[in-house]
């Protein structure tokens, strides 16, 4: 019996899970349901879910709750007024009983293997810190959006961003390949280094932060994460998403010919990532 079957059976009788899933909210009442779905999907069935409503004006609570009075791994909180994305998630990594972290969308889905995969790596390798997953993209939701009469559909994308095995600090400053909702991290350097303000790329910070401070961070090349575009999000807003990343380089402290050098990578590299995208093709 491995070490995690092991504390699996352990966490039962104790109710401490292995990893607690943080899920920030906020008018999602379209896709919140797949995400949680994804969840519940989980060979690896050790683990909580927390759900932070971020004072949703849509049914967005209303459908937490019944997926949380349906499976007792699901705790749902509600924010009294909007705190933001990065305060929410900061929230639910100080109530989190895991000592891993995964932090999962509202919008987002995961393939049903990833968590065991990703905790095989760490059972496999005792120094890491971190280990993130390749993505796939999908559309969806948008495209039925002015047709009420038209079935809702996602559309996954040819395009698959790929993770390399283990990437440094230097190497991450010049595209964030570690997409939030594919991570699993300790809650110690979550805690460390909690998530920053919503006016930059608040989780490309952090793993600037732990990778700076000797973290090491392992990559799964596999598509276990379906990571939803939206031209209404942030990373959607392209002018926008290059202004939170030149933020995260000046808050690291970075020079400005240094800040300057890595932004201009960001700039080619998300150029010709978007580019792919663009341009893959479609698989309902």
């Amino acid at each position: 019996m491995s070490e995690f079957q092991k504390k699996k059976k352990q966490g039962e009788k104790n109710q401490n899970p292995i990893v607690s899933i943080i899920m920030p909210a906020w008018n999602a009442e379209k896709t919140i349901q797949d995400a949680i779905r994804s969840v519940i999907k989980q060979t690896e069935s050790n683990w909580e879910l927390i759900v932070i409503d971020d004072y949703s004006e849509d049914e967005t609570y209303k459908r937490i709750r019944w997926f949380a009075a349906r499976d007792n791994r699901i705790r749902i909180y509600r924010n009294p007024v909007n705190l933001g994305v990065s305060k929410t998630r900061n929230r639910g990594v100080k109530v989190a009983k895991g000592k891993w972290i995964a932090f999962l969308d509202s919008d987002d889905i995961w393939r049903a293997d990833k968590l065991e995969k990703q905790l095989c790596i760490i059972e496999q390798k005792k120094n890491v810190d971190l280990v993130y997953t390749g993505s796939v993209f999908m559309r969806g939701w948008e495209q039925s959006e002015n047709n009420r009469s038209r079935e809702k559909t996602n559309f996954i994308l040819s395009y698959y961003q790929k993770a390399p095995k283990t990437i440094t600090y230097k190497e991450l400053l010049k595209q964030n390949l570690i997409s939030c909702s594919s991570v699993v991290v300790k809650k110690e350097l979550l805690m460390k280094y909690p998530m920053k303000q919503d006016i930059m790329h608040e989780d490309y910070a952090t793993w600037l932060e732990i990778l700076r401070a000797g973290g090491k961070a392992c990559g799964i090349n596999e598509p276990l994460l379906i990571y939803r575009i939206s031209g209404k999000s942030r990373s959607g807003d392209k002018r926008r998403a290059a202004q939170m990343t030149w933020r995260v380089y000046r808050f690291l402290g970075l020079h400005l010919w240094e800040a300057c050098y890595y932004f201009g990578w960001y700039v080619c590299k998300n150029g010709k990532k978007y580019f792919h995208i663009n341009h893959s093709k479609y698989f309902s």
